[in-house]
């Protein structure tokens, strides 16, 4: 167990460094291309992991395979001026980077240099004192799936939030704008206390999805 226990230590270390630098500069360049200078004085604009891992965020993945990282400060009035799409891109542009991680990871898959049978086995061996390639990049497509699943829920602080506000009628802005402060309490209460009531609907909103996407890319 302890074998195990440590390569997925260092397949989710791995992984945080990579998906969430990646999806913190995404959304730091994308709001760099609409004019948006924030970023880049808060030195986001950057590949530099320091820069952009949160430690409790980092040190939950770790540990139980989530976290955050730490958000991109934004002018959401100097995107709106420059588009009035520019804050929806900007939030969306953090998932996608996941999406595009995922489906890179899935590529070893596709040409048959890996196989789920050889995940099956790196998961069933208690030996493994590293992780494998093809235990290592279910690891990394599982995770940045969860993560740009898990971001597309659109309750604030999530990147969801921004986007789903968007596309609503302004009569239902007014409403969410008044919700919007409670974001963190509601997320907080579906995600640690609802599975402890049998309420597991964050679980179900990400489960089904997650199984849907990972049996398109590796039929599994």
């Amino acid at each position: 167990m302890l074998n195990i226990n440590l390569a997925t230590f260092i397949s989710r270390a791995i992984t945080l460094i990579i998906a969430f630098t990646i999806h913190e500069f995404a959304h730091a360049w994308t709001a760099n291309y609409f004019g948006d200078s924030t970023p880049r004085i808060n030195r986001r604009l950057t590949l530099n992991p320091l820069a952009h891992l949160d430690p409790i965020g980092s040190l939950m993945l770790l540990l139980v395979g989530f976290g955050w990282a730490k958000p991109v400060p934004v002018n959401p009035y100097t995107l709106r001026q420059r588009a009035p799409s520019a804050l929806m891109w900007v939030s969306l542009a953090g998932p996608l980077s996941n999406f595009l991680l995922a489906l890179i990871s899935a590529i070893p898959f596709q040409l048959g240099l890996v196989t789920v049978n050889d995940v099956l086995i790196y998961f069933g061996s208690e030996s493994n004192l590293l992780p494998t390639a093809a235990g290592f990049l279910f690891d990394f497509m599982t995770i940045n799936l969860v993560l740009a699943l898990f971001n597309l829920i659109p309750i604030p602080p999530l990147d969801g939030d921004k986007i789903a506000e968007f596309f609503m009628p302004d009569s239902w802005k007014r409403v969410t704008a008044k919700i919007r402060p409670y974001g963190p309490m509601i997320l907080i209460l579906l995600f640690m206390v609802g599975p402890r009531i049998g309420i597991d609907l964050l679980g179900w909103i990400i489960r089904e999805p997650l199984y849907f996407l990972m049996n398109v890319l590796i039929g599994i």
